[in-house]
């Protein structure tokens, strides 16, 4: 009898299996697959894969003169960008493997049926095993709907990672964060690249203002951006597809070699998850502690169809982990960062401007271009958005549309977080010259202060 039976080894159940076993714990772990779930396999690790070979190559076909470095023409050659990123995928799942082993965590790769709340086969291997918790952490599959499921070939998300050539034209259907992420890859690397948005703007979940500055920098590079559009229909042809679309009174024809449908994810619940009885909504529903209506059940990830993000998996593994472990610990979800790999990044915690409307708020930017580091970077391109109370000085929420903004987000976690008030990051001492100064910058701002602008 395990203390715990994880099902799914994508980011939440890997580390919710660790960390049970590092509370001390007698934990399985069923995975399908490939560990790494989604992330690993065919979203976060391959596609940044691919994007730092297309940023490279972008960089040296723009920068490299200006910068006195003579190189030949730049070439992009799409077989050994796809090693990099299969050795990427490769060397994380291995990366997984290992550390199961290391903290004891016993794996059987097969398919999981759940039975009853304490009983699991794992099909392949004819093998029953006993649990006093059940841990679903089943992830996620891509939406595919009409009309694009009566055509064949249409690729998702899982399938541009299987591509042996590059398409000379792609059609994207969502300008979400998948939407935009394989828009600034296939431009970046020669593809003609038409993006069709639903909604106003692309990054609908955004603000205004981060989408238009990301838009800004696709339609640069010659990506097409159609926003309030919607396909009506699809057929095959000699070259590929052909696209009827609506734009509010217009209609508009976009042909392409490829079809990209990259409006999302939804939780992966299978029959015998259903069959369970627990309250099932978009996804699994749980309470703060990742617990289901049934006490020995909890859900972790993207099977919760909420915040569907690697990180937000990994925290709510912890926290199911810790209270399976008979500890209180509750989920926070109210600053988790949101990252977008597009060229420039986009980084986004806390409130948005547009969600504010109504309140007290100060709204302070500060624009890369009047960033040192980024002069000596040649970029110009992106800003730092504080959002602060007015009354109180909470900062609120941080937006960053700037070269290396996913890694700079944590400044802003830290502060939405916690609570931070204005005082508190304007009295920390920004290192110079670096990018975290817009940071500064738009804090500086806040208090109708900024020196650098």
């Amino acid at each position: 009898m395990y203390d715990a039976v994880v099902i799914g080894g994508g980011p939440g159940g890997y580390v919710s299996a660790i960390r049970l076993a590092q509370l001390g714990k007698k934990v399985a772990l069923v995975e399908k697959a490939h560990l790494g779930g989604t992330c690993t396999n065919v979203g976060c690790i391959p596609t940044k894969a691919l994007l730092t070979t297309a940023h490279l190559f972008t960089e040296l076909k723009e920068k490299t003169r200006k910068f006195g470095v003579k190189t030949g023409e730049a070439e992009y050659d799409l077989s050994q960008a796809m090693k990099h990123m299969r050795k990427s995928v490769t060397t994380s799942r291995k990366g997984v493997e290992f550390l199961l082993k290391k903290n004891g965590v016993y794996f059987l790769n097969g398919t999981a049926v759940i039975e009853d709340p304490n009983t699991i086969l794992v099909e392949e291997l004819n093998k029953r095993i006993q649990a006093r918790n059940l841990v679903l952490a089943h992830g996620s599959v891509p939406v595919m709907f009409s009309p694009f499921d009566k055509v064949g070939g249409v690729w998702t998300s899982d399938d541009v990672f299987n591509m042996k050539e590059l398409p000379k034209s792609i059609v994207i259907i969502g300008g979400g964060v998948i939407g935009v992420e394989f828009s600034t890859y296939f431009s970046s690397v020669g593809t003609k690249v038409y993006l069709i948005e639903l909604l106003e703007h692309i990054l609908p979940s955004e603000d205004e203002d981060v989408a238009a500055e990301v838009k800004k920098s696709l339609t640069k590079r010659g990506v097409e951006v159609n926003e309030s559009t919607k396909v009506v229909s699809v057929e095959l042809t000699d070259f590929g597809y052909r696209l009827t679309a609506q734009k509010k009174e217009e209609e508009l024809v976009f042909e392409g070699e490829k079809i990209l449908l990259a409006v999302g994810r939804k939780p992966n619940i299978p029959e015998d998850v259903k069959a369970l009885g627990i309250k099932i909504e978009r996804g699994v529903v749980t309470n703060e502690h990742m617990r289901t209506n049934a006490d020995n059940i909890y859900a972790v990830g993207d099977i919760r169809g909420q915040i569907m993000l690697a990180h937000t998996a990994m925290q709510e593994g912890i926290v199911a982990a810790h209270n399976i472990a008979g500890e209180e610990k509750t989920i926070d979800h109210s600053a988790v960062p949101s990252i977008i790999f597009s060229n420039p990044e986009v980084a986004v915690v806390g409130a948005r401007e547009k969600d504010l409307e109504g309140e007290d708020i100060i709204v302070a930017k500060f624009p890369v271009s009047a960033n040192g580091r980024a002069r000596t970077m040649e970029e110009r391109n992106g800003f730092a958005k504080v959002i602060v109370n007015a009354e109180t000085n909470v900062i609120l929420g941080l937006a960053i549309v700037s070269p290396s903004a996913t890694e700079m987000i944590m400044e802003g976690v830290v502060a939405v977080k916690n609570r931070l008030r204005l005082h508190q990051l304007l009295d920390s001492i920004h290192p110079h010259p670096t990018l975290t100064e817009t940071i500064l910058g738009a804090l500086e701002g806040a208090k109708d202060m900024a020196i650098h602008i």
